[in-house]
């Protein structure tokens, strides 16, 4: 039986950058860990998709909302979520950690046992990265996935008359942070209820899940035809994802208000208006936001069930509209500047 070290007095700068490789490369498969970089098997078939996210201590995590362990899993999950959102199936990652030198070995560890256990999920591993000392902790994961190219999802591909669909809630991320932030704003909430909102901002789900189900309804062994999907992940709110397929396509949207994809949580916790702003603009839910023609869309919202729902429609306009039918409320026009942007805050 294998007895791990005891970690809890080790701090990064007590075993220097070759006592923490040792210890990190026990969470990597030794076949291609040790070499100047790792070699990949990619099918000859498949284009390669890479993508990179550098999560920032007291700005993506801290120790108030977020283990060590719940931090490795987050920077596993907002990667493979944008290759989710490309069609693309994961190959493995890499990991580039600064920490300052006082930062404890152990807190390192259960970062990488968070990562390991999301990647366990979907058959994938960490190949390589490098550790630096930095005055902040700083997590910059790339992940590489493979996809053929016909069944590629693209920002720019969306069509006037296709539908807008969204796989999951919205918001979920957002108010398991308020209730991190602020335990006591939950007086209304049950504890299985705060348990949900609370898992949905530390262990978000990559919908890789998706990936299975669009190549059972839009089947084509040839490969011939494109898959006829535009999309990308929601990762900085369900608004953004909109607006950004739209930019990029050249198109509008209108957004029906009552469809909106809000948790019934939040129903006796916020009032409308708070709902609706976690719910357009909270981020970080990691669902996916598609665009596709009405029929594909009907089937695949049957199929993922729970949470998953048609919210509107993609226009000629240039703008992207939130409506509500009931008149209640004036037609909106959302822009990018109502979510969360770098360097804004």
């Amino acid at each position: 039986m294998t007895v791990n070290p005891d970690l809890s007095h080790l701090k990064v700068q007590d075993i220097g950058e070759q006592g923490l490789l040792k210890i990190l490369q026990g969470f990597c498969p030794p076949e291609i860990i040790g070499d100047d970089g790792a070699i990949l098997a990619i099918v000859p078939t498949e284009s390669l998709v890479v993508t990179t996210d550098v999560l920032v201590d007291n700005i993506h995590f801290s120790n108030i909302t977020t283990s060590a362990a719940d931090a490795g899993w987050r920077a596993v999950a907002a990667n493979l979520s944008d290759l989710a959102a490309m069609g693309a199936k994961p190959v493995g990652i890499t990991v580039g950690l600064g920490l300052p030198g006082d930062t404890c070995v152990e807190w390192v560890r259960q970062l990488y046992q968070g990562m390991g256990e999301c990647l366990n999920q979907y058959g994938t591993v960490i190949v390589g990265g490098d550790i630096v000392r930095s005055p902040v902790k700083t997590i910059s994961i790339t992940a590489f996935g493979q996809v053929h190219p016909s069944r590629a999802i693209r920002r720019h591909t969306a069509k006037v008359g296709d539908v807008i669909l969204v796989t999951g809630f919205h918001g979920a991320s957002r108010g398991g942070l308020e209730l991190l932030l602020h335990p006591e704003s939950s007086q209304n909430l049950t504890l299985q209820e705060k348990q949900y909102l609370i898992t949905a901002h530390q262990r978000p789900q990559p919908r890789l899940d998706i990936l299975t189900l669009l190549e059972s309804l839009h089947p084509n062994s040839s490969h011939q035809l494109p898959l006829p999907i535009a999309g990308m992940d929601s990762s900085d709110g369900l608004a953004d994802a909109v607006l950004q397929i739209c930019r990029a396509s050249g198109v509008g949207a209108v957004i029906q208000q009552h469809l909106l994809p809000i948790p019934p949580t939040f129903f006796h916790w916020l009032s409308p208006t708070q709902a609706r702003e976690y719910t357009l603009y909270g981020g970080e839910d990691f669902e996916l936001v598609l665009c596709l023609p009405a029929e594909l869309a009907q089937k695949l919202v049957s199929q993922i069930g729970q949470g998953a729902v048609i919210i509107g429609n993609i226009t000629e306009s240039s703008t992207v509209m939130l409506r509500d039918i009931h008149k209640k409320n004036p037609d909106q026009i959302l822009n990018l500047s109502q979510g969360f942007q770098h360097f804004n805050q």
